[in-house]
């Protein structure tokens, strides 16, 4: 009798030419750091309840040899399964096929299928960040409850038109040869200054080396700058990048033209380092040769102790001549666990001081810079990207460059 089973288990999983077909739908790039949705569309062909054992042969990035799952499709259903990927780091990711193992109620024999192909997706710096951080009422119009106002330092000197004068304008901007053309007296009327040149400024470097969540630091400042280069082009500035670290590379000029996000896009994708000592001198040459307008340089890097910073400081100092130069470095998350955890021993207790001492050196860091005119924000990786984008926006209400 087992042997009758077995044969008729045979026959009627193999009497089906095309049992089961499977479409995997995947985006069409991968976005770094997030979730990014891949799905299965599944088909049974059957004339019978088909028990199915997938296992999907993810990217070798992932290292996941085990990614199975357990379907039970009734007769000629189509049921679709959806599952949620997170690459760590850029690059091309691989993926193969998908084994399907089927079995029928008596589970006797099992026929196995390899079916889906081969794909190759590149996975490119956050660009789902976009939509988060893609906000849309950004004009001097738009009021937010609660936030804080930020004090304007000068006037705007871009020229809009001359208009008749109002009750309230600026008796500074009246115009005198309009006025005695027209008889009456007449304003001219200034914009918010546009397309001014602001430049991300990634360190390749030893610095960047460390990781928080999986996530280095060299692409949580990869993925900052591609969210910040949409803000400042949808302000109508003229959005830029470059990394460095013996030798400046990547470079991607300040403009505002409808490929520019493309551009920048392709280039953090290319970002590749051996995390090697930086050379700031190499940066302030080529900056001080190559960029002669007054922009805005966020320089994304990290500082330790007070000492690396005093050895980059003089060319950090000579940048901020020309330039408004605002340095982006981190927090070590994990100092405040050793903070925030309770000492219960000797070792505890000089973990813990240990850790505030490497806290109040960041502190320094940001009152040193402070001190010569350099703009500073001291941020956790994971707010780097929200809290570099409102840092932009204060500075240029605040008409700084």
């Amino acid at each position: 009798m087992l042997i009758v089973l077995v044969v008729i288990d045979v026959v009627i999983l193999y009497q089906t030419k095309i049992p089961i077909t499977i479409q995997r739908m995947l985006p069409e790039r991968l976005s770094n750091g997030d979730e990014n949705r891949v799905s299965l569309n599944l088909v049974n062909n059957y004339p019978f309840v088909a028990h199915l054992s997938l296992i999907e042969e993810l990217p070798f990035q992932f290292q996941k040899r085990d990614f199975i799952f357990y379907q039970i499709l009734q007769k000629n259903e189509e049921k679709t399964i959806h599952y949620n990927l997170k690459p760590l780091e850029r690059g091309v990711y691989l993926f193969g096929n998908i084994n399907v193992y089927a079995n029928s109620a008596l589970k006797l024999a099992t026929r196995k299928f390899v079916l889906a192909e081969e794909k190759e997706l590149k996975c490119y710096p956050s660009f789902l960040q976009l939509k988060e951080f893609d906000i849309k009422n950004f004009n001097s119009a738009s009021i937010s409850y609660g936030s804080k106002k930020s004090r304007k330092i000068g006037n705007s000197l871009e020229f809009e038109q001359i208009k008749e004068y109002v009750s309230g304008d600026n008796i500074k901007t009246l115009n005198w040869k309009a006025t005695a053309k027209r008889n009456q007296l007449m304003v001219n009327q200034y914009v918010e200054e546009k397309a001014q040149a602001v430049y991300a400024i990634i360190d390749k470097g030893r610095a960047m080396q460390m990781t928080f969540n999986g996530l280095s630091l060299l692409d949580y400042a990869i993925n900052s700058t591609l969210a910040i280069s949409n803000i400042v082009l949808r302000k109508q500035d003229k959005a830029g990048m470059l990394s460095f670290s013996t030798k400046l590379e990547d470079w991607v000029v300040a403009e505002r033209r409808n490929s520019q996000m493309s551009l920048i896009s392709e280039a953090l994708h290319n970002i590749k380092t051996n995390f090697s000592e930086s050379d700031y001198s190499a940066l302030y040459a080529v900056i001080k040769r190559k960029i002669t307008q007054r922009s805005l340089l966020i320089l994304f890097t990290n500082f330790e102790t007070i000492d690396s910073l005093n050895r980059q400081l003089p060319y950090l100092r000579a940048l901020a001549k020309n330039h408004l130069v605002m340095v982006v470095f981190f927090k070590n998350t994990e100092l405040d666990k050793l903070i925030d955890t309770k000492a219960e021993n000797i070792q505890g207790v000089y973990d813990s001081i240990i850790a505030e001492k490497f806290m109040f050196e960041k502190k320094r860091i940001v009152n040193e810079l402070k001190k010569y005119g350099i703009q500073s924000l001291l941020t956790r990786p994971g707010d780097l990207t929200g809290n570099s984008i409102n840092k932009y926006l204060e500075l240029k209400s605040r008409g700084l460059f």
